[in-house]
């Protein structure tokens, strides 16, 4: 059946345009004004060779639209949508599947309420609060946005988090939960540098005999016959950065040790690198080198980064970066992963990964 059309008065019109500008008014000046919008754009070619396994060349994008909200003085609302589905580490999203529509979900979703001007306190699916040196991903992805509370605090030199995170609900056995505190301290020298040092505790409650988080796929953890983790995680983490200036461009190192306390074996990693420049305005450039090695059972391997040794634990090697910014909010990436994996099970191998970026913000 279709749809009757009917034609507006004119005078009715005039009528709702009367009634609503008024409101559109008190509108813009209570709420829109106080909403920021931003997102990114990002193209990527990725050619994947694992000794053993059919090469692969694939294109892939990744989409972003965030919303801040200030409801009030100390109190934002914020929301982030990202193309990449459920996956909790990446929102990438492949060319493929015969032209169909992708999967946008919800990426971010917290309150961040300033309490004062030195705590700071979250509640939802939030940015990752914790510190993650040299931004390197040997405990937590770039993109893993986690999901609870968690109260910061800063004073001078000085920076903390505790966070209270839920992992895993389970109806039919205990929930899983993530019990994590950090703290640390920047210092800054005679010659304007900076060096900072700090430490981690992640404890994760009931992981024994559970299946492993999101897809139940251990991702180089050990497992029983079942796929079910045979370890609790109770990771200790220290770190350490430098930052300077070299050759009038910002310079820095970092070096990041991870240990879970529980297993007997393969249970440490480490991490350590450089970076040099800045691609932000046209022109400008940056790099780094890093290597890492990741034992197994190290951390929890379904929120270690998703691209190094082909996502999880149990990988080594060396990760390549560079940028180049073309012009305004529009930049060009590459990053080179040589790497090593399955060293643990007695089937070393190699692993190489290049991705080619092409990046827009708005």
């Amino acid at each position: 059946m279709g749809l009757r059309k009917y034609a507006t008065p004119p005078y009715f019109a005039l009528v709702c345009a009367g009634l609503v500008s008024p409101l559109v008014g008190v509108a813009q000046d209570s709420w829109v004004d106080s909403i920021s919008i931003k997102g990114d754009v990002r193209l990527r070619y990725e050619a994947i060779d694992e000794d053993g396994e059919e090469e692969r060349n694939r294109g892939r994008f990744r989409a972003r639209l965030g919303l801040t909200a200030d409801v009030n003085e100390n109190v934002k609302a914020v929301l982030q949508f990202a193309t990449g589905g459920d996956n909790p580490v990446s929102t990438n999203q492949s060319f493929d599947d015969g032209f169909s529509r992708k999967d946008i979900g919800l990426d971010q979703a917290y309150l961040d309420w300033t309490v004062n001007e030195n705590v700071h306190l979250f509640g939802g699916k939030m940015k990752n609060p914790f510190h993650r040196a040299g931004g390197h991903a040997l405990i937590f992805d770039s993109d893993l946005n986690p999901e609870g509370v968690a109260i910061q605090y800063q004073s001078g030199g000085f920076f903390g988090t505790g966070g209270l995170l839920f992992v895993e609900e389970r109806s039919s056995a205990d929930d899983s939960l993530l019990l994590a505190l950090q703290g640390g301290y920047e210092f800054v020298l005679n010659n304007g540098a900076k060096l900072s040092a700090g430490a981690s505790y992640y404890n994760y409650t009931e992981t024994v005999g559970n299946a492993p988080f999101w897809n139940g796929n251990p991702n180089g953890n050990s497992a029983d016959v079942n796929g079910n983790l045979i370890y609790d995680y109770k990771q200790f983490e220290v770190f350490a950065e430098y930052a300077t200036t070299l050759a009038d461009m910002p310079f820095s190192m970092f070096v990041d040790y991870v240990r879970n306390s529980e297993p007997d074996a393969e249970d440490a990693g480490v991490a350590f690198g450089a970076a040099i420049g800045k691609a932000g305005d046209p022109g400008t450039w940056q790099a780094s080198l890093a290597w890492q090695d990741l034992e197994a059972d190290a951390v929890i391997a379904t929120f270690t980064d998703s691209d190094f040794g082909g996502g999880g634990t149990d990988a080594s090697g060396f990760v390549l970066k560079g940028k180049y910014a073309i012009a305004d909010n529009w930049a060009l990436g590459g990053t080179l992963f040589l790497n090593e994996m399955d060293a643990s099970i007695g089937n070393e191998h190699d692993y190489t990964r290049l991705q080619l970026d092409l990046e827009f913000k708005f």
